[in-house]
């Protein structure tokens, strides 16, 4: 045999062993996603099956593009916003049915359990449904990837708009878990940043149902704005009850965590001038009408921020296993916070080391029946927040994972 098809045969030979090698760097050749959501309780509207089907449509989207050589699998879960349920579902997974990253996680109390579940089974946890800050200061580890929004931005957008807008007397009617405290504390510190003023603040229980005596508690401190604090169906029944009991329009309601589902919900009439903050609206660019008209042709809903991002943090995920031809938790978290984010979702997004996703936010308004011109056509955007302006700079982390 001539030395040249040697040559040629060993050349063969090497790049398939190195094919080889790199395809066992993906464990069983399978990178397996589970959803851990809320799919039956308060948050089921603003995550639950419409993130479920995000992830499909980034699994999906991902192999027509990428056409990645191996495979991808999902399997999903209610941890019905129950820390210890889903902590003992995260561990089943991680343990026994071969699960990579436990993603979307709304609640808070959930977050935190099934974070330290992956830490210790050295997993990914992709967070596109909790807001609380202390997810990437105090709690922080590396392994978690906080992605879509948290309390400091929100607090950042809503409570500074409406404080510099002339409401300068609150009240907080907040849920009484860690993202309620969270949210009224940050909220209450631009309040006062702003120079407004806080008059007090009532805790219901998480979820909730009859805010009445909490509202009425609301009504007697004479505060021009009631900051409500929770979020999903107790929002939208805090704000029923409110008109309900006349305390709206004398009174005005701060939406601190108000989703599209929330003002579809409830409808543009007792919405209407509500401002809020969200990381995504469906109408507001060619791109991210594209994508939300296919995730509404499948739920019959437009998207929330939370399932846009959890499309977007699922795809990057996919986009550093495939770069990284591993699914080694630390490569591939290394590969992630490393690749800058550009899609429809976010540009010139980042994961900083502290695990924050940072990306621009936007302040909207709701608008008037009058001014609605379309179905979902609900929102207005007052500003766009720069992303290292929307949340908490590094300099003020308490993530000892943050070199200062």
């Amino acid at each position: 045999m001539s030395n040249k098809k040697l040559t040629t045969l060993a050349c063969t030979a090497a790049f398939a062993m190195m094919s080889a090698g790199a395809q066992a760097q993906i464990s069983g050749n399978v990178v397996k996603i589970g959803v851990l959501t809320d799919l039956s309780g308060t948050y089921s509207d603003l995550s639950g099956s419409g993130a479920v089907l995000a992830t499909q449509m980034a699994i999906d989207d991902f192999i027509a593009k990428e056409k990645p050589g191996f495979k991808i699998e999902m399997v999903s879960a209610d941890h019905q916003n129950k820390a210890d349920i889903a902590s003992t579902k995260a561990r089943e997974w991680f343990d026994r049915e071969g699960v990579d990253t436990a993603t979307e996680l709304v609640t808070t109390s959930v977050a935190l359990a099934v974070m330290k579940v992956a830490k210790e089974k050295d997993k990914i946890a992709l967070m596109s449904g909790p807001a609380s800050t202390p997810i990437t200061n105090e709690e922080c580890n590396d392994v978690t990837v906080h992605y879509t929004y948290d309390t400091y931005a929100l607090a950042n957008g809503t409570a500074k708009a409406v404080t510099q807008q002339g409401g300068k007397t609150w009240f907080f009617l907040t849920a009484d878990y860690a993202f309620g405290q969270s949210l009224e504390a940050q909220s209450s510190a631009v309040v006062t940043a702003n120079g407004g003023k806080v008059l007090g603040s009532v805790r219901h229980p998480f979820p909730g149902s009859d805010f009445s005596s909490f509202l009425l508690k609301a009504q007697a401190s004479g505060a021009q704005v009631i900051g409500l604090a929770n979020a999903g169906a107790d929002t939208a029944n805090s704000i029923k009850q409110a008109a309900e009991f006349g305390i709206t329009p004398k009174q005005s309601l701060a939406g601190l965590l108000m989703f599209i589902t929330d003002v579809h919900s409830l409808g543009l009439k007792p919405t209407q001038g509500m401002y809020l903050t969200t990381g995504f609206y469906w109408d507001r660019n060619e791109e991210t009408r594209a994508w939300s008209k296919r995730f509404f042709a499948k739920q019959k809903k437009m998207p929330t921020m939370v399932q846009a991002g959890q499309y977007s943090s699922v795809y990057h995920y996919l986009l550093a296993v495939k770069a990284a031809g591993t699914d080694d938790t630390k490569k591939v978290m290394a590969m992630m916070k490393k690749t800058p984010i550009n899609d429809f979702f976010a540009k010139n997004g980042r994961i900083r080391e502290d695990g924050r996703m940072i990306h621009d936010m936007y302040l909207v308004q709701v608008k008037k029946p009058s001014e609605s011109q379309y179905p979902w056509d609900y929102y207005t955007v007052k500003a766009t927040i720069p992303a290292d302006e929307a949340f908490q700079p590094l300099s003020q982390s308490k993530c000892p994972l943050v070199k200062k």
